[in-house]
């Protein structure tokens, strides 16, 4: 099936763009805008609309395929691409994407996004929100070239097995961490609440007592609000970094608060993301790794998530190598091309890694359907509900994909009743896929 068409229109993201440093140094709220100056280059102020370019491809017999370009809130900072717009986006794509896009084959989705993962105009390499909006549309035109999911695409072109198993969704909830709790614990959801501790003074207490107090809070609302003992999710709270602010950066006395905190979950499984941020990769790398070693140590449970300064394949390769942490966010934008997710669950997976599959919530609703393809298909141990900071709107979206998607597999699956030409079946995996 050849592309015969190819349209790109803007459009806006589920969130905003935040200048994460400003907002660190204690950027105050007005409203829902930030007040004072932004301090981190391409922003023209602290809270600015997020954009998107969504990519549509027309196939030969006259299907559409698509695919959203975004970045995450708070771009421009660790290590990350700058913020994406648009308006400057969209005449590159015009001039140099669409006529390498026309009259192309799309059975093989490796082949097709390889090259544009590597392309480069004007001597750079694409934004990674470009390279990501194109591999959605890409993935999304080989499933419909062969009548198959995405998923499927992926695990005939990976050599993968079949799963249809759900993959854990994990929820965020904003600034909103009381409201939005309560309704993912209405929801069962698996893994809650983010909670987005991103402020010393506001959010985490100059002693930490504000984070202590809130965990405490969590598990007693977990405990009044559920209608069956036997629900018990896992707890993830995403601190920016903020941990160490307050404690310089100290390995023994960031471990050994993050080891105190045990005994406020009352046995819930608590992941502490990004506990210190070191402005750069491998200090990020050499600090991560010696809190593990230090809760290792202190005979703690609760694990640690990285995610500043680990945004590429090649980064995520590189913390898992070292050992850095417990579980390695993900960040899907980040990487570019969903291909790269997709490499980079597997690398952590075959490595004895944790595979949080996740992304942000200033993506848009194509994105995150593809995603729950890749995270299914790759066996993600824990995937993010998005887009948005509403909760409601992006679980369903990433829920309801999951669902429909695994009912699909097992149907398949059951049946091996794929057409010729049609079949995820390869010698690889075909004996996985029918047994």
């Amino acid at each position: 099936m050849k592309i015969k068409q190819v349209l790109f229109t803007p459009g806006y993201s589920s969130f905003f763009f935040d200048d994460q440093r400003a907002v660190r140094n204690g950027a105050v709220h007005d409203g829902f805008v930030y007040s004072g100056k932004p301090v981190t280059s391409g922003f023209s102020a602290i809270r600015m609309p997020g954009e998107t370019v969504s990519i549509q491809i027309q196939l030969d017999n006259g299907r559409w395929a698509k695919g959203d370009c975004a970045a995450v809130q708070y771009s421009g900072a660790g290590g990350r691409d700058p913020v994406f717009s648009a308006a400057s986006v969209i005449p590159m794509l015009e001039k140099n994407i669409r006529q390498i896009l026309i009259g192309t084959e799309t059975d093989s989705f490796r082949t097709l996004v390889a090259h544009f993962e590597n392309l480069e105009i004007e001597g750079k390499k694409l934004h990674t929100a470009v390279r990501y909006g194109l591999s959605q549309a890409l993935l999304d035109a080989a499933a419909l070239s062969q009548n198959i999911t995405m998923a499927e695409v992926i695990i005939k072109e990976y050599g993968l097995p079949l799963r249809t198993k759900k993959v854990p969704i994990f929820g965020q909830s904003g600034d909103d961490r009381y409201i939005n709790t309560d309704k993912m614990i209405l929801k069962k959801i698996d893994v809650l609440p983010h909670a987005l501790i991103n402020n010393v003074d506001d959010k985490l207490g100059r002693d930490g007592s504000k984070l202590k107090e809130y965990i405490r809070w969590l598990v007693r609302r977990i405990k009044t609000l559920r209608t069956d003992s036997s629900y018990s999710p896992v707890l993830h709270i995403d601190v920016y970094g903020t941990i160490g602010q307050i404690f310089n950066n100290n390995t023994d006395k960031t471990a050994e608060f993050l080891a105190g905190l045990e005994k406020d979950t009352d046995g819930f499984s608590l992941y502490i993301e990004g506990p210190v941020d070191m402005e750069s990769k491998l200090p990020q790398i050499n600090t991560l790794s010696e809190i593990k070693r230090n809760l290792t140590k202190l005979g703690s449970r609760v694990k640690i998530v990285a995610d500043e300064w680990c945004n590429l394949f090649e980064d995520i390769r590189d913390f898992t190598d070292a050992d850095a942490c417990h579980m390695i966010q993900i960040k899907t934008p980040d990487l570019g091309g969903i291909q790269n997710t997709i490499e980079s669950v597997r690398y952590c997976k075959q490595h004895g890694m944790e595979a949080y599959q996740g992304g942000t919530c200033n993506e848009t609703d194509i994105s995150a359907r593809v995603c729950v393809h890749a995270a299914v298909a790759a066996g993600a141990d824990r995937m993010l509900a998005k887009p948005g900071m509403g909760f409601d709107e992006g679980y369903t979206i990433v829920h309801n994909e999951m669902q429909r998607l695994l009912a699909v597999l097992r149907e398949n699956n059951n049946s091996c009743g794929y057409s010729s030409g049609s079949s995820v079946r390869s010698p690889e995996n075909q004996e996985t896929l029918c047994q």
